[in-house]
């Protein structure tokens, strides 16, 4: 339970309730990655040593979305770790957003398709937005508790 749980904070599906559907898309998220699309398996678990079981040759594009979340990983686990458990949510997803604006970035530099190219500027604008929120919030009421 507690691997799903920081399953559910790592790949940013807080809205899933205890039946484990997604509250937006009425998914069946119990399983996490098991529940993905096929399209969406390099065909190995990922989940260990980042370089193995890719299928194909790394190139920049896909080191630059690693790398989006790699740097954001230690930050995230960190503060997570915080004692009052308000802010070790709030401090855990500052850095979990970031990984995500990373990856969006990576996608709007390497990406060719529009709406993928779309989807991840609304990314960035609505992370950026929620990251300046948690760290008001950090700096007046989360500085109180």
């Amino acid at each position: 339970m507690k691997n799903t749980i920081l399953a559910l904070a790592i790949l940013g599906t807080s809205s899933v309730s205890a039946v484990g559907q997604d509250a937006h898309s009425g998914h069946d998220m119990s399983g996490m990655g098991a529940n993905l699309p096929e399209i969406c398996s390099a065909g190995e678990d990922m989940s260990g040593d980042m370089s193995m079981g890719i299928n194909h040759e790394m190139d920049q594009a896909h080191m630059d979305l690693m790398e989006g979340i790699e740097e954001t990983n230690k930050q995230m686990m960190d503060a997570m770790m915080v004692e009052d458990i308000d802010v070790a949510f709030v401090c855990g997803m500052i850095p979990h957003h970031q990984a995500a604006i990373n990856m969006a970035r990576a996608e709007l530099e390497h990406g060719d398709n529009d709406w993928a190219k779309a989807m991840a500027q609304k990314i960035i604008d609505a992370q950026e937005a929620e990251i300046a929120e948690m760290m008001t919030w950090l700096e007046g009421e989360g500085a109180n508790e």
